[in-house]
């Protein structure tokens, strides 16, 4: 059983003023188990749009939860966004969420119990576990995704299903130790490959809801992302 005061939960940003409120609003919502507090840590990645007014205006209205605000003066990237998150934690694990609603906040309880148990140091949260909502879109991402993680599973030796996944909840100081790289898309291969060489490291998978959202709907990540994933996953397993 381990007992730990509170999760940093790390929100990258960029060009999402007309939704962040929303999954701010979520993250409040959510008790999490074993009274753990809340940390959240904006991370702005020079948005061009209204996106820095939104973060500080709702700083400002919610004065009694914690919030830490950063903002790049360059866009560097998602993967920069985390590692900017990364090195400002001061919780003892941390989680990423992603500023839009394609992930449900409510389930970091789900992530935190194998930990809570003393079970882990990593869980990562599945969108082809179990059985929680997923919004029907994609059929080439889905099967880009699973080939992805294989190919990433046959270099790591893990048996993950879902490597691309944003919802990676672990230990702060692991992956505060851990150099990181990539600062796009890349960084989900690169972290993967990187835990899974710490020698006894306890890696964790629970299944998690996916409310996917359309390229209308302001999805970013396209098909040379996908060739970037690829290149990360060769580069970080085979010459690192």
């Amino acid at each position: 059983m381990e007992n730990f005061k509170m999760l940093s939960i790390i929100i990258p940003a960029y060009n999402e003023a007309g939704t962040i409120h929303m999954i701010l609003n979520r993250v409040a919502e959510v008790v999490l188990i074993n009274g753990i507090e809340k940390e959240l840590i904006l991370v702005n990645d020079c948005s061009t749009d209204h996106t820095e007014e939104v973060l500080l205006e709702y700083r400002n209205q919610h004065p009694n939860m914690n919030i830490q605000y950063f903002k790049h003066e360059v866009n560097q990237g998602k993967g920069a966004a985390i590692h900017t998150g990364i090195k400002k934690a001061t919780g003892e694990y941390l989680v990423i969420q992603d500023a839009d609603l394609e992930y449900d906040p409510e389930e970091f309880n789900e992530l935190l119990k194998p930990v809570i148990r003393g079970s882990a140091d990593v869980v990562f949260g599945s969108r082809f576990l179990g059985g929680n909502p997923h919004r029907i879109l994609f059929f080439w991402h889905s099967i880009g995704n699973k080939m992805l993680t294989r190919l990433s599973n046959m270099l790591t030796n893990l048996n993950l299903t879902d490597m691309e996944t944003c919802y990676k909840l672990c230990k702060t100081p692991i992956i505060q130790g851990i150099a990181l790289k990539e600062k796009r898309f890349g960084f989900e291969p690169e972290i993967t490959a990187k835990l899974a060489r710490i020698p006894d490291i306890r890696i964790y998978e629970v299944g998690i809801s996916y409310y996917g959202r359309t390229y209308q709907e302001g999805k970013k990540i396209g098909w040379r992302d996908g060739f970037r994933a690829i290149y990360c996953i060769l580069k970080y397993n085979l010459f690192h």
